[in-house]
């Protein structure tokens, strides 16, 4: 009996030995989780026949360090959750191996070529939509006109007053008649973009009229055009004063309607193509502009909408999860969100491989949804997960197995020694 009792130890540590050994081999495995043998006890009726590996467990709950890659398409979970992606076979498996790429047909996939699930996103919504597959537009985008643009700054209180800016009195300003520089006290060039995408050159001329009062004339390609805007400003704070106190806000709805603009001389107005046209209307916003001592400076002076044609360039990942796609005219557009999944009791997972689960009777059904919302963990973009292998704790094992199996070895070999001395004494 001693001898299968003996055996059987034997056995049982060569079982725990692979999964030692098999923990160390995947030390270096992005995602992997560290396996456990769990030993038991045989029993035969009242009798005791040895030990056995009754399970091997991974540690699933513990998380591994984070490693910076630079990848854009890289990204680990903070905290709880798995990433839920779609096989072959159409079955949803869990990982937390955030290794990614868009495959041929235009989805975001692992690196095991499943189709990584999110809420889809249709620009310019900002609403996520129902959770699926993520496709990622590929295509190229058309061009948008600009209709919004926003000017902060600080227009210097120390400038002198200026006159004679051309105006109802003074030729109007054009490529061949510039502005004078004493006319005016700074000048900003904001770019517009029109039907075709084309950019065009908005330039803003602020002259100081009086006190606290600053006019702001207008011309697109060196073109006079609009009439003036007046920024009124609280000489005691510098802050501007809107000309309606109800709103918030100051702004020139700046007139490039058809009236206002005629392109079709192409003499006067080189940079347009045939058939490209602005905005009626370009709606300038100086919220947030102030009247100030020392230099003048600009904070945004920028389209708010607006851009030429793009192709498709790439993607990459948010720190939120957000899925963004990347165009050649330097537009990103946020189009998904990847979604993440918890469980009541994530240890009952069913195991696919050391980095892959699926959901059993006993995990409980996943609870998805996005990154941050309830108990899902947060998403590190351009890492990864490491294994939450502990090397010094399995060279431990390792030594613990290396004693236990001499001493089983052991037991044979007195169990041997007694079997000769009986045969001799018989």
């Amino acid at each position: 009996m001693s001898f299968d009792i003996a055996l059987s130890g034997i056995q049982a540590i060569n079982e725990s030995l692979d999964v030692t050994s098999h923990n160390i081999a995947n030390a270096g495995t992005y995602g992997y989780k560290a396996n456990r043998a769990n030993f038991a006890t045989l029993v035969a009726g009242s009798q005791l026949n040895g030990v056995q590996v009754g399970s091997v467990t991974q540690n699933i709950g513990l998380s591994g360090g984070i490693l910076n890659t630079g990848r854009a398409l890289d990204a680990s979970i903070s905290g709880r959750g798995f990433f839920v992606t779609r096989a072959a076979d159409n079955s949803l498996q869990y990982t937390r191996v955030g290794i990614f790429d868009t495959s041929l047909d235009g989805f975001l996939v692992d690196a095991s070529g499943r189709r990584v699930q999110g809420k889809a996103m249709t620009p310019p919504s900002t609403e996520l939509g129902a959770e699926g597959d993520l496709k990622i537009p590929n295509g190229a985008i058309p061009a948008q006109v600009t209709t919004a643009a926003t000017y902060i700054g600080n227009l210097s209180s120390d400038w002198k007053v200026t006159s004679g800016f051309p105006g109802a009195s003074v030729p109007a300003i054009t490529p061949d008649t510039p502005p004078e520089s004493g006319t005016y006290n700074m000048s900003k060039v904001t770019n517009l973009y029109d039907t075709l995408g084309k950019q065009h050159s908005l330039t803003q001329y602020f002259s100081l009229t009086g006190t606290g009062t600053v006019t702001v004339n207008y011309a697109l390609d060196g073109n006079a055009v609009g009439d003036p805007m007046v920024l009124n400003f609280d000489t005691t704070t510098g802050q501007l004063i809107p000309a309606d106190p109800a709103v918030p806000q100051t702004t020139k709805p700046l007139d490039l309607s058809a009236a206002a603009l005629d392109t079709s001389d192409a003499a006067l107005w080189p940079n347009f193509v045939s058939g490209a046209k602005m905005s009626p209307t370009v709606t300038i916003d100086y919220t947030g502009t102030t009247f100030f001592s020392g230099e003048s400076s600009t904070a945004s002076n920028t389209p708010t909408d607006g851009y030429s044609a793009g192709t498709f360039s790439g993607v990459s990942l948010g720190n939120d999860g957000s899925v963004i796609a990347k165009y050649s005219n330097g537009l990103t557009q946020t189009v998904g969100k990847v979604v993440l999944a918890t469980f009541a009791n994530e240890g009952a997972l069913n195991q696919i491989s050391d980095t892959s689960w699926s959901a059993s009777n006993e995990s409980g059904v996943a609870n998805t949804d996005v990154a941050g919302v309830g108990i899902n963990g947060k998403i590190n973009a351009s890492t990864l997960e490491q294994s939450n292998v502990d090397i010094t704790s399995e060279l431990v094992g390792l030594m613990t197995s290396q004693r236990n199996y001499q001493a089983n070895s052991k037991v044979i070999q007195t169990e041997s020694t007694m079997l000769q001395s009986l045969m001799q004494a018989i």
